[in-house]
């Protein structure tokens, strides 16, 4: 089945920029110009991919809105922001609110094509079973607080449920089946089936280590290695 994407855009001419880009790739496309007729058309019709902007008709949050509605309902539906608001605050805020990736509009539109046809990827993997490295298993070392369910695709710390996306959690896989080795952005990218910028990646960790210390304020696993990625250390420094 023809998968359909939605474009929810307030600008007359790029909206029917990406949609001719995106029918030309055969998909089909729903698009909507407004904060309301996106969540009516979103609720009425489930899309399999969303493609989002952030302010709408001068709505500075409407983009967030959205995000938060749409990852609510579907889950596992992939949201990418496509906007000229990238400061790291927006980036962050939107990927906490469960978009898979946040990209500026001065991105070409062939990049465009390839983060959509990564994320479909990553989507038809889940659907299929999880990554053959993780074998469909609950990893857990022996006093160590994290526990991960990968066929369900959870995350807890101490007993408490971790809020992660599913990129999120993949990547937080990839960390901690690789203890004490650094893991690079480009390792993070396939650990999470994406093409992203760097500052993305930064951003899905910082996401992933807010989510720990909501639960566990002294919360410092995650380690930040200077020019070469992260790693998950062995134990609190």
């Amino acid at each position: 089945m023809t998968p359909t994407i939605a474009v929810v855009e307030d600008n007359d001419v790029q909206l029917s920029n990406y949609a001719d880009l995106l029918r030309s790739y055969h998909f089909n496309v729903d698009t909507y110009a407004t904060k309301e007729s996106a969540l009516q058309g979103l609720r009425r019709k489930p899309p399999e991919m969303v493609l989002l902007d952030l302010n709408l008709q001068n709505e500075r949050d409407a983009g967030f809105e959205i995000c938060a509605e749409v990852r609510q309902r579907t889950p596992q539906v992939p949201i990418v922001f496509v906007t000229a608001y990238d400061s790291e605050v927006e980036r962050i805020t939107g990927l906490r609110l469960g978009a898979d990736d946040y990209i500026s509009k001065d991105m070409s539109l062939d990049f465009l094509i390839v983060r959509i046809e990564t994320l479909f990827r990553r989507c038809h993997a889940y659907q299929v079973g999880v990554p053959a490295s993780s074998g469909g298993k609950t990893l857990q070392r022996a006093a160590v607080e994290l526990r991960l369910d990968t066929e369900a695709s959870t995350a807890t710390w101490s007993g408490m449920h971790l809020s992660l996306t599913l990129t999120q959690f993949w990547m937080l896989t990839d960390l901690y089946t690789n203890p004490g080795i650094a893991r690079s952005h480009e390792d993070l990218m396939r650990a999470g089936k994406i093409v992203v910028e760097p500052n993305t990646v930064a951003a899905h960790v910082k996401a992933i280590r807010d989510e720990f210390r909501r639960t566990d304020p002294t919360f410092d696993r995650i380690a930040t290695e200077r020019g070469r990625g992260y790693r998950w250390r062995y134990r609190s420094l």
